[in-house]
């Protein structure tokens, strides 16, 4: 076979040499094209291009290895899916983080192939692909702490803190192998770079000289008309990448979109990345009424956070503690893990196990948020984290009220505790907004006792604040968040050798802050106003795992929940389930509180068991259980069904066979439209 290059034919021939002859032609033929578009500037775009898909595949398959634990029912097939399906968010992420380099590219003048631009659009681009990489690899780790991408609330949430360098610092070391990946693949992008052909600027002189002759001026009119057209035709291409599709109709594609990949909520993580996530959220109304139902009346009859509590008793004006212990998940605990490791688990907990023997604790209980900052308005204002933290969306600032708010009304003191800088986390501003009349950081506790990185230690603080409150006013309600069993998992130096280490690193930390309750529990029990005393304690968030169960989209959330009364008979181990923001309705329940009062929770003590539920948001879905029964619902549809007391695993979808479906989706419609529409209106109070 021959291949004719003038007339672009195949001649057959047996002849070999010919044959040989003809892939050598085809084989110049494709290198000289490859040369041309190398040649020119938007050929080099696409190269570049096409660089940076290759590494955003690269960052997305060591995530998943990285996070392989987290994704235990994710096959290779699947798997194959979800990186099919990453093709898409990518290309948008790439089309967004890239404009200004294309335009640099493709704007139809020759002073693109000067070699001062060439070297300055080189360095945007490997200077801004850079920064995505970083936010791909940072992502590796961080979600292990917020089972989710991370997205533009993120510089809200640290705003606060002036302690980032510090703990970048310290991550880069103790994470070398990302920072390694990431160096790496930093250098690859600028090694593989591919530039135009340069050109040497032209003098003044001979260019005008050029400009003189006929032809010459035709061949500048061919070539910015060609030019032009290609830069049309690139920004057309670069809008419906950045869209995620074509057609006037085609809306552009958000996290949301990254469902239809996946089997589980979770793996929304592998299908999308970090830049797009950033760059979707940025600006973006967080909420929109998805009218449900078309009016008030219908949606109150089946769900209300507006409480009118009739208790049978009169009020008791107990004191009320609230320990929001740091990163303790419920897995660390012996107590409710005596299954694990064939009967031989004994949990990290030795104390909080003698507690919750002595408590009103819960077989299955959760946490409504991911984040620290997720925890104060559940716990302490009855108000869940529904798409992003309730304190970093702008109806933060909305009236709101909460468990010292409502308290006051029958003459409590309040005030909330927490040992790191005053302003971290927006701690304190929330404390003040949701009605506390006094906050305790770092300020009043004093510069002393810190662990280096966070706040004060857990033993020290703990102390401060069990001396404090014996100087308070009774009744008072207070509530402390500890620190220290947080990442780097630091404990004080003179415990180093006496809390041994486990399987996680946070094991020993966890061990130690068990510790420091302990010690907190044995001063204030010397106090008169101890016996009087409702004690809740709870968890913000889980942290690091270790058995398959905790790797769940809902034991992902698993957090202890306890009610403390010394000498009471508020005892037991209860299979209720049972959540954050229940904690808020259930200690006024028990106090006998008979005031109207705003809680997204429900009271324990009076509900009607049947009816009690627990709701969280996971990676763009809705998570509800109630009865037996785990559902997962992304605003539009439900996606999965499981008996989560049998299938701990979750791995039976019972979508459409279980008979309490329909009636889940309507009381979680309500529960949605309530929240995202008070929130819009600023109802987030009882009036």
């Amino acid at each position: 076979m021959e291949f004719d290059v003038q007339n672009s034919v195949y001649i057959c021939t047996n002849n070999t040499n010919d044959i040989q002859f003809s892939k050598k032609v085809i084989k110049k033929i494709l290198h000289t094209g490859y040369k041309r578009i190398k040649a020119e500037p938007a050929g080099v775009f696409l190269c570049n291009f096409a660089l940076m898909l290759a590494i955003y595949y690269l960052c997305r398959i060591f995530f998943f290895l990285a996070n392989k634990s987290y994704f235990a029912d994710v096959t290779f097939n699947h798997l194959i899916d979800l990186l099919k399906g990453g093709f898409q968010f990518d290309i948008s992420a790439l089309a967004y983080t890239n404009a200004l380099y294309l335009f640099m590219q493709i704007i139809p003048f020759r002073f693109r192939l000067y070699k001062v631009y060439q070297n300055i659009a080189k360095w945007i681009f490997v200077v801004v692909n850079s920064i995505a990489i970083l936010a791909n690899c940072i992502d590796v780790v961080y979600f292990r702490f917020t089972n989710r991408r991370t997205t533009s609330t993120v510089f809200s949430e640290f705003q606060n803190e002036s302690n980032i360098l510090q703990i970048a610092v310290y991550a880069v070391f103790e994470y070398w192998y990302l920072s390694l990946f990431a160096i790496t693949l930093i250098f690859v992008i600028y090694k593989l770079y591919c530039f135009p052909t340069i050109v040497k600027k032209i003098s003044r002189k001979a260019a005008k000289d050029t400009k003189k002759t006929g032809s010459a001026l035709l061949r500048n009119i061919i070539y910015y008309s060609t030019h032009t057209l290609l830069m049309c035709g690139f920004i057309y291409v670069a809008v419906i990448g950045m869209r995620g599709g074509t057609g006037v109709s085609t809306r552009p594609i958000t996290l949301s979109n990254a469902n239809k990949y996946v089997n589980k909520g979770d793996e929304t993580a592998i299908v999308l990345n970090t830049p797009f996530c950033i760059i979707r959220t940025i600006d973006k109304q967080v909420y929109i009424n998805p009218q449900y139902f078309d009016s008030e009346d219908k949606m109150n009859a089946i769900y209300s956070p507006v409480h009118c509590p009739q208790p049978k008793e009169e009020f008791r004006p107990l004191n009320v503690v609230i320990l929001i212990v740091e990163s303790f998940g419920k897995e660390y605990s012996g107590f409710f893990n005596s299954h694990l490791d064939n009967g031989n688990y004994k949990g990290y907990t030795p104390f909080l196990d003698s507690l919750c023997a002595e408590s009103l604790t819960f077989t299955y209980s959760y946490s409504n948020g991911r984040k620290s900052i997720d925890a104060m308005p559940s716990i302490l204002s009855s108000i869940p984290m529904f798409v992003e933290p309730f304190v970093l969306t702008p109806y933060s600032t909305n009236d709101i009220s909460g468990i010292a708010q409502v308290l006051k009304t029958k003459g409590y003191y309040s005030a909330f505790f927490h040992g790191a800088p005053n302003g971290s986390m927006g701690f304190q501003a929330y404390a003040k907004s949701a009605g506390f009349d006094d906050y305790f950081g770092l300020n009043e506790y004093g510069n002393k006792d810190l662990d280096g990185m966070w706040a004060v230690w857990d033993e020290e603080f703990l102390q401060y604040y069990a001396r404090k409150m014996g100087e308070l006013r009774q009744p008072f309600v207070t509530s402390v968040f500890t620190a220290t069993s947080h990442h780097p998992f630091r404990i004080p130096p003179r415990y180093e050798d006496e809390f041994p280490e486990g399987t996680q690193p946070i094991h020993k930390c966890i061990r130690y802050t068990d510790y420091a309750l302990r010690q907190f529990f044995k001063t204030i029990s010397q106090y008169e106003w101890f016996e009087n005393t409702l004690f809740v304690l709870t968890a913000d968030h889980t942290n690091q795992t270790s058995h398959d169960e905790y790797f769940t989209d809902i034991n992902s959330y698993s957090v202890p929940v306890l009610f403390y009364h010394p000498g009471s008979e508020l005892k037991g181990l209860d299979t209720l389930p049972v959540q954050q923001i229940d904690i808020m309705p259930c200690i006024l329940g028990y106090l006998n509180y008979d005031k109207p009062y705003f809680a997204y929770g429900q009271d324990i003590f009076s509900i009607d068991r049947k009816d009690k539920f627990v709701v969280n948001y996971n990676n763009r879905l809705f998570q509800f259980i109630q009865n037996d029964c785990f559902m997962q619902f992304d605003g539009q549809e439900t996606k999965a069904v499981y008996n989560y007391k049998t299938d701990i695993f979750l791995q039976k979808n019972l979508l459409g066979t279980v008979d309490e479906q329909p009636k889940m989706e309507t009381t979680l419609k309500a529960i949605i439209q309530q929240y995202i529409s008070r929130m819009i209106e600023n109802k987030m109070d009882y009036d």
